[in-house]
């Protein structure tokens, strides 16, 4: 069981106040076309109250499937999965509203696929960007299972291995899976710089073009920190015939804190 790291900080800890900031940030969400299935989804990581709402803009757009990959960045340093993709493969995530079920069939196969992933709880016990994203899936449908993969690098040749090794099983799954990476965009600049940088990598990812991405954060440097995450699930839709992608939410965190002096971006994007 991999119990909360950040409950009562990003998000709320009581299981009442927490359904209910959830129902309310999906709430907000202007209307529009029904929840639809997606092969990918690029969503925000960082406390409700800064990105929130453009999470609810990705998840309330979605038919969420059974079954949700989420990739997530390594924020901790810790990894002691040889290949640096931290898989955790059996069990369950426990949040304020209860515990979602890792898929272990599933992580099985991913664990054979690739040798880029590895069975590694310390790399999930104090990272919080599967976790954030837990509760949006869980109110949504209460019954998905997960799948927990955390990322220690950012070098295109892995994120393109690993995105295609995925896209081979989604594409054999029985069942419907959603690529879900868990990402924000730029870090700690001032409002006007960031944007700049935000809608140059949210551009890439229209294009789904992950090894530009990673160009583009390289050579700006734009400090999105699930860049990785979102360059795999780039590879993998493309692999499974997606397109292009949906930018369906852009802000950052100065829009509520009112300092727009070092601010954080987040953006939502959906790959049908």
């Amino acid at each position: 069981m991999r119990a909360p790291a950040v409950g009562g900080r990003f998000y709320p800890g009581s299981r009442s106040e927490l359904e209910r900031t959830v129902r309310e940030l999906l709430a907000r969400v202007p209307p529009g076309a029904p929840p639809a299935p997606a092969r990918g989804a690029v969503a925000p990581h960082a406390g409700y109250v800064y990105s929130g709402f453009t999470a609810a803009c990705v998840f309330a757009r979605l038919a969420v499937p059974p079954l949700v990959v989420v990739l997530a960045p390594n924020h901790t340093g810790v990894c002691h999965a040889p290949g640096g993709a931290s898989l955790w493969e059996a069990g369950a995530f426990r949040t304020p509203l209860g515990d979602v079920a890792v898929d272990e069939g599933f992580a099985t196969a991913l664990l054979a696929a690739s040798p880029l992933v590895g069975a590694d709880h310390e790399a999930h016990r104090a990272e919080h960007a599967v976790e954030v994203e837990l509760p949006f899936l869980q109110v949504l449908r209460p019954d998905v299972r997960i799948v927990p993969l955390v990322l220690a690098w950012d070098a295109w040749p892995g994120c393109r291995d690993l995105g295609l090794a995925l896209a081979g099983l989604v594409a054999r799954s029985p069942e419907p899976v959603l690529l879900l990476a868990s990402s924000d965009l730029n870090h700690y600049e001032p409002a006007r710089v960031s944007e700049v940088k935000d809608r140059e990598a949210l551009a890439a990812l229209e294009a789904l073009d992950g090894e530009e991405l990673l160009a583009r954060c390289r050579r700006g440097r734009i400090s999105m920190c699930g860049r990785a995450p979102a360059a795999c699930v780039a590879a993998a839709a493309r692999a499974l015939g997606a397109t292009a992608a949906t930018v369906v939410d852009y802000r950052h965190s100065g829009l509520v804190s009112g300092d727009d002096d070092a601010v954080v971006g987040y953006g939502g994007v959906i790959i049908p």
